[in-house]
């Protein structure tokens, strides 16, 4: 099994369209990049202690390999906007890929290259592409949030 950490808005929509996905084996929700050690939701919140909310997969390599995970990644928000994803505001909501090795490092910066020159979209994409460092989990209540609450998405429509 290996690890994959994205960030790419509010937490509960991105870990639930991972959590689909066959080959991933595990998910949690959680916090990292930022300076404050063991943040709460709440410390997290007030966008003062620099972590963003992300979601940390645990997949299967010969099940999903690391270039499907970017591709979903990449499909699922908008990574044009810079600390934001729709109504949510805040260095917390940043899109960011944090690679756990020089190989994962390779494939984000590749596939955002690719995007970039697809033309897809009009704006600069300003995902981050960063070491992952100590992912801190986010509380219990927030762990499979949308399946415990019988929701798809967490899109407001």
């Amino acid at each position: 099994m290996e690890k994959a950490t994205f960030a790419a808005g509010c937490f509960w929509g991105v870990e639930a369209t991972f959590r689909a996905l066959p080959g991933v084996t595990a998910t949690r929700v959680g916090y990292i990049g930022g300076g404050t050690e063991k943040p709460t939701y709440q410390d997290v919140c007030t966008d003062r202690t620099g972590h963003a909310e992300a979601v940390e997969v645990t997949y299967d390599p010969a099940k999903i390999s690391y270039e499907d995970l970017l591709k979903v990644f990449w499909e699922n928000h908008d990574p044009t906007t810079l600390n934001r994803q729709g109504p949510d505001v805040g260095t917390q909501y940043r899109s960011a890929i944090f690679y756990h090795n020089p190989e994962q490092e390779a494939a984000a910066r590749a596939s955002k290259d690719r995007l970039a020159q697809s033309g897809k979209f009009r704006r600069p994409i300003v995902t981050q592409i960063v070491p992952a460092v100590e992912f801190w989990q986010a509380e219990d209540y927030h762990q499979q949030y949308l399946e415990k609450r019988g929701l798809a998405h967490c899109h407001i429509g």
